[in-house]
């Protein structure tokens, strides 16, 4: 069997192990982006929310087989990242961040959104984090805080 080579936060890697175990556990113990969290293990709470070829996905749904020539970002490359700097005020700007279990998963998706459209209505952030479960905000802060990074980084998306 090949290794499966893919680009992980902007470096060219490669997976030896079965194509058939999970993008999330391979992201986690393998190449240590700990960012991603292991929620639900059923692609429902958005914990282990990662940019494949610049979507959206549950990375625990994603067999490594799926991966092979793909880009994969997590928050670890992310962070690293001008728009990143944008969502990160937002956030602390209105505290949207409380326990910070979800907050990586929802960070990509909020880039996932703003990507997509970089001037939505409150409507389609709403649909948009539609994936992404928190249990501490009430998510009336996020949205906010998405909406904020939508005007100050106008431009950006």
């Amino acid at each position: 069997m090949n290794d499966i080579q893919f680009t992980l936060n902007g470096k060219a890697v490669s997976y030896a192990g079965s194509a058939a175990d999970r993008l999330l556990d391979v992201l986690r113990d393998t190449f240590r982006c700990t960012s991603v969290k292991c929620g639900c293990k059923e692609g429902e709470c958005g914990a282990c929310s990662v940019l494949l070829d610049g979507k959206l996905i549950n990375s625990c749904c994603v067999a490594m087989g799926a991966v092979e020539g793909s880009t994969v970002v997590t928050l670890e490359g992310y962070r690293e990242t001008e728009r990143f700097a944008v969502l990160d005020k937002a956030f602390a700007e209105v505290s949207a961040v409380q326990c910070g279990f979800c907050i990586p998963g929802m960070v990509l998706a909020a880039e996932s959104i703003l990507s997509a459209n970089p001037h939505p209505t409150e409507a389609d952030v709403r649909e948009g984090m539609s994936g992404n479960l928190c249990r501490c905000t009430g998510y009336n802060a996020i949205v906010n805080a998405i909406m904020n990074a939508a005007k100050e980084g106008n431009g950006l998306w």
